[in-house]
């Protein structure tokens, strides 16, 4: 199979090819030159057998084709479990169980696998460049802490992200150093798209991107969604729809390429904080990034996600058939606390800020008389948000064993301005 940019400038490339530039040098996003078909799955397998069966028709022809099963066995040793909620009919798909104690972990783990094989015999260390608005930043570090011949420089939004958060991003050291930069996740993911598409410096200092644009990262993502909606529907016989917090939109754009590939999902419904770009679209208005809104679901505030470009070009760019096709509800920072707050006081039920989010639209779809079996997509452990979590439920919350090992580790992060320049210049310094 070959992989094509969103923008229709660039040549067509292998999928290693395309794991390893990342960004598409027209500026576009890589995307299959035409999707698999849809594959009958195997039911009852675990979730790195289900992966790899699913990722197989990406990978065939490419050097790391006989390596796939074994990527994924090691990226993906941790569960994803759909667990019921106390409501009837709804679930929670915990994506938090790895090492960094959020859903990033998983397509961070399969794309470092990717990176490591494809690196052999290498003589010029490679640089992964990462922005982050809270989660990604943490397990792209940790995925690719002490890996030979790459290093790791992630960008984050100074004073926008949670204290734990913080910690995780600058605790790695060795070959990983985190820069807060003094601007927005948009900021942060400007200049690593400006970088990414330096032709003069890629020829100093080769570089990647492990952001939701790398096909290494979205592709392995569609994983856990095809072994939950594969148990479910073997169990019940219904197709089990979605509520997915939405930031850059890549979680979600996995969801919506596993149903394509005729995995057994029904609606995906996109749901997002305050940062109000998909929703506004999705109700009729032209797509018009913005300055992201700051909110206590830090991660999902962005106010230009880069995989709408994905989503657009699975569409054909038909507007009309892409809006009917989803809907996007915004929730803001009072009713995201309340959630938090309501569900643990009625059921015991403990959110991180952005599942809330997912929690409230479900919570409205079931009020507006939508029927049916749901899952929201719990992105991230509460006890990473222990500031915002801790004062509503009322208690402390239990850390798990991983994350408390990466709180326990000095943490140090290098001030950038928002610019290019600087950037430019701590890259090749280093």
């Amino acid at each position: 199979m070959h992989f094509i940019s969103t923008r229709d400038g660039a040549p067509a490339v292998s999928l290693s090819q395309a794991i390893a530039a990342g960004l598409a040098p027209d500026g576009g996003l890589y995307v299959p030159q035409a999707l698999p078909q849809a594959r009958q799955l195997k039911v009852g397998a675990d979730l790195a057998q289900t992966s790899a069966e699913l990722l197989q028709p990406f990978f065939e022809g490419d050097g790391l084709e006989s390596e796939l099963p074994g990527i994924c066995a090691q990226a993906f040793d941790f569960p994803a479990p759909l667990a019921p909620l106390a409501t009837p009919g709804d679930h929670v798909l915990e994506l938090f169980h790895g090492p960094t104690a959020a859903f990033k972990d998983f397509g961070a783990r399969f794309l470092a696998q990717c990176m490591t094989r494809l690196r052999r015999g290498a003589s010029t260390p490679l640089t992964i460049v990462v922005a982050t608005s809270g989660d990604t930043g943490a397990a792209v570090a940790a995925a690719f802490h002490q890996q030979p011949g790459l290093r790791v420089v992630v960008l984050y939004p100074d004073g926008r992200v949670s204290p734990r958060q913080a910690h995780q991003l600058g605790c790695f050291g060795d070959n990983v150093t985190a820069l807060r930069v003094q601007g927005t996740f948009d900021d942060c993911q400007a200049l690593v798209k400006q970088a990414l598409g330096d032709g003069v410096l890629q020829a100093q200092a080769p570089l990647s991107s492990a952001n939701s644009i790398s096909l290494g990262r979205l592709l392995p993502q569609m994983g856990y969604y095809a072994h939950a909606a594969l148990s479910h529907h073997a169990a019940t016989g219904n197709p089990l729809n979605f509520v997915i917090p939405t930031g850059n939109l890549g979680n979600a754009m996995a969801a919506i390429l596993a149903r394509e590939l005729g995995v057994p999902l029904g609606r995906i419904v996109l749901a997002t904080n305050a940062n109000r770009v998909l929703p506004d679209y999705f109700d009729g208005q032209d797509y018009t990034p913005q300055g992201s809104v700051p909110t206590v679901a830090n991660a999902m505030d962005v106010g230009a996600p880069s995989n709408f470009e994905r989503l657009r070009w699975l569409y054909k760019g038909d507007d009309a058939a892409l809006r009917q096709a989803f809907s996007s509800a915004s929730v803001g920072d009072a009713d995201i606390k309340l959630v938090i707050a309501r569900r643990f006081r009625h059921f015991g039920e403990v959110f991180c800020p952005h599942t809330a989010v997912a929690v409230k639209v479900l919570e409205d779809l079931r009020n507006d008389g939508v029927r049916g079996d749901w899952a929201v997509a719990a992105t991230a452990h509460p006890a990473k948000f222990e500031s915002i979590v801790e004062p509503l439920v009322g208690d402390s919350l239990p850390v798990p064993p991983a994350l408390q090992a990466l709180l326990e580790r000095p943490a140090a992060a290098e001030p950038l301005p928002a610019s290019y320049e600087a950037l430019r210049a701590h890259i090749l310094a280093a």
